[in-house]
């Protein structure tokens, strides 16, 4: 519990371990005992046939929600699931305070039709910049953390991605084309070039990682929903990678980004990645 003489990076020292516990525990009692066990009265369908939720989604956030408001007292919380009851909630990341953004199951088609590529994502921001994410894929067991300036691990190990092998294709994950408007696809369609091997993108929060630990270059997302990116972006930052929107500058978690944007295992690859969104956009 933070104090009133306490700054959040000491806030983080003493208690982000308690944080990996709150997370780790909301997966073990709300979320792995209902991954391939789901019912059909626990699935409903939010803006369309593709945006799924579940009672997981809804329970493992609410018990995050209490754990890390009683972590740090003041603090708000922007939920998916309650942003999606109550959209006015997600103006806290623009407020004062500092706020936990939180993706219960990142993920969740893949969770709904029993495959394990998905996680829970929790970052903690302060005025727009995120100082601290926690990234778990509960069904596979690995826990990736990243404190800003600190670093980023994958279950204690440091994580560097260092830049592409020179020579071979570019991998890029990208927004999914269901979820992408008409121009939205143009741009991404300029991905596929020579020299680059564009994918359509799973959990964005495993993308994230798989980016920070050098086993995909870069990916390239058409949307802003700060709980599918605050998490990784940190993670891509602290292993050595970058992000840029279309206009060049870094993605911002309270939004207003010029979209599509990426983010790359290293700058150089950041840039190419832009440049060439930019010629379909």
């Amino acid at each position: 519990m933070i104090d009133d003489t306490e700054t959040i990076e000491e806030f983080l020292t003493r208690h982000s371990a308690d944080v990996e516990e709150a997370v780790r525990k909301a997966a073990a009692t709300e979320i792995l005992p209902r991954f391939r066990r789901l019912a059909a009265h626990e699935v409903d369908r939010k803006s369309g046939p593709h945006d799924l939720v579940t009672d997981a989604d809804r329970l493992a956030e609410r018990q995050l929600t209490d754990a890390l408001g009683a972590l740090l007292p003041g603090s708000a919380v922007v939920g998916e699931e309650a942003v999606h009851a109550s959209p006015a909630t997600y103006g806290a990341i623009r407020g004062d305070a500092p706020v936990w953004i939180v993706d219960p199951v990142d993920g969740t088609r893949q969770f709904v039709h029993g495959d394990d590529g998905f996680c829970t994502l929790v970052a903690l921001a302060h005025r727009g910049t995120v100082l601290a994410s926690w990234t778990y894929a509960p069904a596979r067991d690995r826990f990736a953390t990243a404190v800003r300036g600190r670093g980023a691990l994958l279950d204690g190990e440091r994580l560097f991605a260092g830049p592409p092998a020179p020579g071979r294709d570019l991998t890029v994950a990208t927004s999914h084309p269901d979820f992408t408007t008409d121009g939205q696809k143009r741009a991404l369609r300029a991905l596929w070039t020579d020299g680059v091997a564009p994918r359509p993108c799973g959990s964005a929060g495993l993308e994230y990682l798989a980016v920070a630990r050098g086993e995909l270059d870069a990916v390239a997302f058409t949307w802003e929903a700060a709980w599918d990116h605050a998490a990784g972006l940190l993670l891509v930052e602290e292993a050595g990678g970058a992000h840029l929107t279309l206009t060049g500058e870094p993605f911002r978690v309270s939004g207003d980004n010029a979209l599509p944007f990426t983010a790359a295992r290293d700058a150089a690859t950041a840039r190419r990645t832009v440049e060439l969104l930019r010629t379909g956009a």
